[in-house]
């Protein structure tokens, strides 16, 4: 069976479609719009570091994030490595071999201060001798000069008295979490 067809609808039919397929072109090739999303907030650790560096006017403050990564990725307590860096080197104002820990008496040579800052934040919480030990006791075997702890220490309380510090939305977040508990009661 046989429709008949006139030359002119095969003319038009095509003519009509273009717009259509026009769009849908038009459709395919545009690209989504990225999503905007606030960024997330900064370790709050980070921040009190970078001030606390900052206020010393030591080289290292531009640091202050490898540092917390550092301690982060070796258990050690975030405080630590700045403080064993103000005590030996004034945060990196006096130092030799890009060594600012006086690591094996500052004679250790390190390629550059942030390998030597990963180097030593390894050694303290992963090495045979350092790790399953308290602060304490690490630093009493980091340097056996009796007063030495206390020292660090202290560097350790002026850098931030709170070792667990939160952001703003992890506070939040608890309280929320801490409100609903209440209501549910």
């Amino acid at each position: 069976m046989k429709f008949p067809v006139s030359k002119q609808f095969l003319v038009i039919v095509p003519l009509l479609a273009a717009p259509v397929t026009l769009q849908l072109e038009t459709l395919v090739q545009a690209k989504p719009t990225p999503v905007q999303t606030a960024p997330a907030p900064k370790d709050p650790r980070i921040i009190r570091l970078h001030q606390f560096f900052s206020r010393l006017h030591c080289p290292v403050r531009d640091l202050s994030e490898d540092f917390v990564h550092a301690a982060d990725d070796n258990d050690l307590d975030w405080r630590l490595l700045p403080s064993i860096s103000i005590i030996e080197s004034s945060g990196g104002k006096a130092y030799r071999n890009n060594n600012i820990f006086g690591w094996a008496n500052g004679d250790w040579p390190f390629p550059t201060i942030r390998a030597g800052l990963h180097q030593v934040a390894f050694r303290l919480g992963k090495s045979l001798i350092y790790r399953n030990r308290s602060t304490e006791e690490k630093l009493k075997l980091y340097n056996p000069d009796e007063t030495y702890p206390g020292r660090v220490q202290e560097v350790m309380q002026m850098i931030s008295p709170v070792v667990n510090l939160k952001t703003v939305s992890q506070i939040q977040a608890v309280t929320r979490s801490n409100f609903a508990l209440v209501a549910r009661n």
